[in-house]
């Protein structure tokens, strides 16, 4: 190999996972707030406060959540002895949740191939490698979603994926079997999307073995049995009832059926090396990852699951790591060619991230033009409204404030687990429309009553001019806080 293709091959790859790396760690220390963000906070508020039994996150009610995690617990724990904000603990989780990422990818794609260039080209597919289109989603791995969701627990349910991956290819002795088993649970509670995909990934693994006989497969059953255990015994709530969510989850999920094309056109590359790995060898690890998350992603399609969308990762992800394998092993040019125009579009598809890592005022017109905006949180309450107060609020904002610590009077995500929902939607519904469709105040008075309402967060027309409501503050975006009267 000569020292021009070493660069090319090996210090090149290198240098633009370093730079990829750099960018998503200045991210995280500004720590964009769009999406879930407010979910997260929320979770370590109640945990930091109660860590045994934290109660719902989001509204004033003792019922079990998924987001009470073997990720999320010890981060409220920390929150708790230490005192650090849930920001500031969302920030260090989100520095190991990449760390896990990166390494994991890095020892998984090892099992792939020895050659050097093949983990940082794996890096970069899994990142740059999706489409022209900006797509932010928890459990996609496109560098625009990365940077919005690194303090979610998806970043680490995939990383730690990845290590699963890494360590059934390498399981010998009845120990590591079941230490794999103990690993797929914690994935699951986790992140049960991420779950998901990190399952077709591992049983693509055991597909693929050479020499998967029957000791091997009583292998695999003590290992699943033990993962079930570990998951029948979670305390925080019972991951078994969520197979009753899926259809209540599909409407919210019907976009990831959406602009397939703009989002992910770039893959196609990755598509044409698993055909080439199909080629030379029928019973292709990737290969066989990306035939099973085809098939569940298209079953979802057929039968209009479209939460089934969310294994779309487990499409995707063979793909990219194919493309980095074919590069890294064979060297030939065409595909270094093609792969790195397919980076370079990609990473011009996704520029307008740099903007969350030094923001709009730092980026030229045509970046700034590229750049989405981040949310405003509701830190500006919190002078006056105190830890476990009640909030009525409208949708939008009952999705951030629970973050400063407070409780909204109806959920801003669908929550399975709270069954009394939809009486809780209908209530602020009615709240709201009082004035507008005719409705004595007094209807107000008595939602307030039920839900023990101290305080009242609207853009002002909704609620002008009760006389049981004080302005206290007026925020930003036209926000203002009232005080319930009396």
């Amino acid at each position: 190999m000569t020292g021009r293709s070493a660069l090319t091959r090996t210090v090149l790859p290198q240098a633009g996972a370093a730079l990829v790396l750099l960018l998503l760690v200045l991210v995280v220390v500004r720590l964009p707030w769009i999406g879930d963000l407010g979910m997260h906070a929320a979770t370590l508020q109640r945990l930091r406060h109660d860590l045994l039994h934290p109660g719902n996150p989001l509204v004033d009610a003792d019922t079990p959540s998924p987001y009470y995690s073997p990720w999320t617990v010890p981060l409220g724990w920390l929150a708790g002895v230490t005192g650090f904000s849930v920001f500031t603990v969302l920030r260090i989780g989100a520095v190991v949740s990449l760390a896990v990422l990166v390494w994991g990818v890095w020892r998984y794609a090892r099992t792939l191939s020895a050659r050097p260039a093949v983990p940082p080209l794996a890096l970069l597919a899994l990142v740059l490698l999706w489409g022209t289109t900006e797509f932010s989603w928890s459990g996609f791995l496109g560098l625009h979603s990365l940077a919005l969701t690194v303090a979610y627990p998806s970043v680490l349910a995939l990383g730690l994926a990845f290590h699963l991956w890494t360590w059934l290819t390498r399981a010998r002795g009845w120990g590591a079997w079941l230490g794999c088993g103990v690993l797929w649970a914690v994935i699951l509670l986790v992140h049960q999307y991420s779950g998901i995909v990190a399952s077709l990934g591992a049983l693509a693994v055991v597909i693929g073995a050479r020499h998967a006989g029957r000791r091997v497969w009583a292998r695999v059953a003590g290992g699943l049995a033990l993962g079930v255990a570990v998951l029948w015994v979670w305390p925080y709530y019972d991951i078994f009832a969520l197979f009753g969510a899926g259809d209540g989850m599909d409407e919210v999920h019907r976009s990831l059926y959406r602009d397939l094309w703009a989002r992910y056109w770039l893959v196609l590359v990755g598509v044409a090396a698993l055909v080439v790995r199909w080629r030379r060898d029928r019973r292709d690890v990737l290969v066989l990852f990306f035939a099973l998350g085809l098939l569940v992603f298209a079953a979802g399609w057929v039968s209009g699951h479209w939460s089934w969308g969310r294994v779309l990762p487990a499409v995707v992800i063979p793909a990219q790591l194919a493309v980095a394998v074919e590069v890294g092993e064979t060297g030939r040019r065409v595909w270094a060619g093609v792969l790195g125009v397919a980076l370079v579009v990609g990473a011009w598809g996704q520029v307008g991230v740099l903007g969350f890592a030094v923001g709009r005022e730092a980026l030229p017109g045509v970046l700034a033009e590229r750049y989405r905006e981040p949310w405003e949180g509701y830190g500006w309450i919190t002078p006056w409204v105190g830890y476990g107060d009640v909030v009525m609020a409208r949708e939008f904002p009952s999705r951030l404030i629970p973050a400063t610590g407070a409780y909204t009077v109806a959920p801003g995500y669908t929550d399975f687990f709270l069954d009394d929902e939809g009486e809780r939607v209908g209530a602020v519904r009615r709240y709201f429309s009082v004035g507008v469709e005719g409705v004595s105040g007094s209807v107000r008075r008595g939602i307030e009553r039920e839900y023990g309402v101290r305080w009242v967060v609207d853009r002002g027309v909704g609620v002008r001019g009760d006389e049981g409501l004080r302005v206290v503050r007026r925020g930003p975006g036209g926000w203002v806080l009232y005080a319930v009267v009396g």
